[in-house]
């Protein structure tokens, strides 16, 4: 496979996490009650928001989101049809979920191989596909007044499975062993895990506390 064809299914995975993520915040805040405005900025902050942050980390400024223009446009789209078929999503809350697990599966892998392909050592770029996966979701949360679920201790696994993708592409990547196909199929790998915590209640563990301070 040609080196077009690795960016172009490296950009394809990136505008599908992007849609994913869109739909995950637009739904989000229509549930929240937010007008169009919110809707739409909260649609763009969890698209949008961990590139932004991975961007500006590696020194690729102005951020891509603010270079290419369908980074902007596909999120706003994908708030608009969020708003025409809320009525629909919301009966199916499940599909959120799926949503956002589509856009962390698919950002673990387009995260790291935009670190690692500015030159970041492999342990960074790992890190950096971290944070391009839940850096829009934390900043979804904060914005719609909830406790980000990446921190949340009754939450799902839900940076274990991005860290295990991002850990995955960077360490094939490193080897020069990174197809197309391999980064599908870690894209599948970290959604079907976040999946399976949402399904089996899979959480990561917790500090023990004293008794006297759970009891309060």
């Amino acid at each position: 496979m040609t080196t077009l064809d690795a960016g172009d299914a490296q950009h394809a995975l990136e505008l599908a996490g992007i849609v994913a993520f869109a739909l995950s915040g637009a739904t989000l805040a229509i549930r929240k009650g937010f007008d169009a405005v919110g809707i739409v900025l909260l649609a763009l902050l969890t698209a949008l928001g961990g590139g932004v942050i991975r961007d500006l980390l590696i020194g690729a400024t102005p951020p891509a989101a603010f270079r290419e223009l369908e980074l902007l446009v596909l999120p706003v789209v994908a708030a608009l049809v969020a708003m025409v078929a809320h009525p629909v999503i919301n009966r199916l809350f499940r599909v959120v979920l799926l949503l956002d697990a589509a856009g962390l599966a698919l950002f673990s892998v387009t995260g790291t191989l935009i670190a690692a392909e500015a030159g970041i050592d492999p342990v960074q770029a790992a890190v950096l596909g971290i944070v391009t996966c839940v850096g829009g979701g934390v900043l979804r949360d904060v914005v719609a007044r909830e406790t980000p679920v990446l921190v949340r201790a009754d939450s799902d696994l839900y940076a274990v499975p991005a860290a295990l993708g991002a850990g995955l592409v960077s360490a094939l990547e490193q080897a020069g062993a990174y197809t197309p196909t391999a980064g599908l199929l870690a894209a599948s790998a970290v959604f079907l895990l976040r999946v399976a915590a949402m399904a089996f209640d899979w959480r990561a563990p917790v500090a023990r506390r004293p008794r006297r301070a759970a009891e309060r």
